[in-house]
Parts: C-alpha cells; structure tokens; sequence
C-alpha cells in the first residue's frame, strides 16, 4: 500500500477550501500554508498537554517550578512526535536522524523553557498575575520562537 501524504486527507482538503477566500490577501496566503496551520494546531495541542499536566501536578500539590517543568516535559515530548510527523513530516527514524533532530529540539526546547519558568514565576509568584493568563501568555511567545527554530534549524529540508 502506497503511502498517502498528509495534506491529501479529506479533512485537510476540506480545510484548505475553507481558507481558499483568505489567499488572496498577500500576509494571509503567505501563512496560510499546511507546515503553518498544521504548526499552529499542533501547538494549541501541545498547550493543552502543557496547561493541563500544570495543573493536575499544582492539584496534587506541587508547587509552581515542580507543575511547570513536569508540564514542559510532557509537551516536549508531545511536540517533538507531533512536529516531525505531522508539520514538517520528517519520516526518517533512523537513529542518526533522531539524534540530528531530537537534541536540537531539546537544546531550543531548553531555551524556550528558561524563558517560561523565568516568566511564569515573576509574573506569578512576585507580581501576583493570574494563573491561567500568565501561562497563556508565556505559551503564546514560546509557540512562535520554537515555529522558527523548528523551520529553520532542527526539521529543515535538505537541498
């Protein structure tokens, strides 16, 4: 059996019609590519598992560093899968290619981390914010910076 690329699904296909109208503004059709959508929903994803471990850990007690780097564990695990199947569709799992990808991932995933717990504590733990919009907030900036780490460092296509 043949394997079949991701953006020939049907769901993908009828996804893409829906956005057909938005193309032909310039920023809009520039975005609107599957490696960006698929990107910015495996992110919400990956979001999810982390606003969600964070909260189950701060439930059984843990306190704000322990529920946030349990959290960042479980969505880097779930965003390295996610990204190198589903976005960037890098179907190499040889094991010199998983070292080429994963430790990059891991080392820009480390940056990405000092920069959430360093704000998730100030804002939470000095400057009294909320939660829930301080994590969002951090996630927000984090998605972004690991989009373009991931595009052009770790899952770059070969010339």
């Amino acid at each position: 059996m043949a394997s079949r690329r991701i953006q020939d699904s049907p769901l993908i296909r009828r996804w893409a019609k829906r956005l057909e109208p938005f193309r032909k503004y310039p920023l809009v059709a520039r975005f609107c590519t599957y490696e960006v959508i698929s990107y910015l929903f495996c992110g919400v994803l990956t979001t999810v598992v982390n606003y969600i471990s964070y909260f189950i850990v701060r439930a059984l007690g843990g306190n704000v560093a322990l529920s946030n780097g349990l959290a960042w564990v479980f969505a880097v695990l779930f965003a390295y899968f996610s990204n190198k199947v589903l976005v960037f569709q890098s179907h190499n799992w040889s094991l010199s290619a998983i070292w080429k990808e994963f430790v990059p991932f891991i080392v820009c995933r480390l940056l990405s981390f000092v920069f959430d717990m360093a704000f998730v504590l100030v804002t939470v733990d000095l400057l009294f914010w909320n939660e829930a919009l301080a994590k969002i907030g951090s996630n927000v900036f984090v998605m972004i910076a690991n989009y373009f780490a991931s595009k052009f460092f770790i899952f770059k296509k070969s010339k």
